[in-house]
C-alpha cells in the first residue's frame, strides 16, 4: 500500500454505508452478501487489477474473475461484485474459498502463536506472527488460489496462476516465493 501514486481502498460498506463485517471475507465459505458491496477510496490515486483494502481483502478488476474463469477456478474463488468509488470498470472482492493447513513452521523465519497471558483467549493457539513463510507444497493438492490456515492476511496462489496473472500483464501483484 506504500506505492507512490497507488490508490487505497477501505474495507466495504453496503449501499447505503453500514459497514460490512471484514473477517467475513477470509472464512472460505461461499458469501451471499445482502445488495451491493461499496468500496471508497482511502487515497486516491492509480487503479490496480489486484489490491488488498485496509484490511486484507482482495479486491480484483474483472479482467482477474475472466482469466480464473479460463483457467477454470470457479470451484476455489468467489467473486462478488463491488462497486470501487469514482470507477466505472467492473470490479469484485475475491472471495477464497480453500483455507489449506499448510504453514511449514520449522521452516519459516519466524513463527509465533497467541499465548493465555496474550490476554486474547479467543487467539490462545492460532499464528500470531508469521514471518518470511514457507509452506509444505504436499498440502496444498491441486488448490492454485487459497489462504493459508490460520494466517488469512496472506493468499497464495500457484506458480500455474502466478505465471498466467503475469501473461495477461495483471497489476498490483506482488508475488513472493513460500
Amino acid at each position: 500500500m506504500s506505492l507512490p501514486g497507488r490508490w487505497v481502498l477501505a474495507d466495504p460498506v453496503d449501499e447505503h454505508g453500514q459497514e460490512v463485517d471484514p473477517w467475513r471475507f477470509d472464512k472460505g465459505c461461499l458469501l451471499e452478501p445482502k445488495g451491493k458491496l461499496v468500496l471508497h477510496q482511502v487515497r486516491p490515486g492509480s487503479a490496480l487489477d489486484f489490491c488488498f483494502t485496509t484490511l486484507s481483502i482482495p479486491v480484483v478488476h474483472g479482467r482477474i474473475v475472466s482469466l480464473c474463469d479460463r483457467l477454470g477456478l470457479q470451484q476455489q474463488v468467489q467473486f462478488l461484485p463491488a462497486q470501487v468509488e469514482g470507477q466505472s470498470e467492473p470490479y469484485f472482492i475475491l472471495n477464497s474459498l480453500r483455507i489449506i493447513r499448510c504453514i511449514d513452521d520449522a521452516r519459516c523465519e519466524e513463527v509465533r502463536y497467541w499465548r493465555s497471558e496474550d490476554g486474547d483467549p479467543d487467539r490462545v493457539g492460532q499464528y500470531r506472527v508469521v514471518a518470511g513463510m514457507r509452506i509444505d507444497p504436499s498440502n496444498v493438492g491441486d488448490s492454485h488460489i487459497f489462504r493459508p490456515w490460520g494466517w488469512s492476511v496472506a493468499l497464495l496462489v500457484s506458480e500455474h496462476l502466478k505465471h498466467a496473472m503475469e501473461e495477461d500483464r495483471i497489476t498490483g501483484t506482488k508475488f513472493v516465493e513460500v
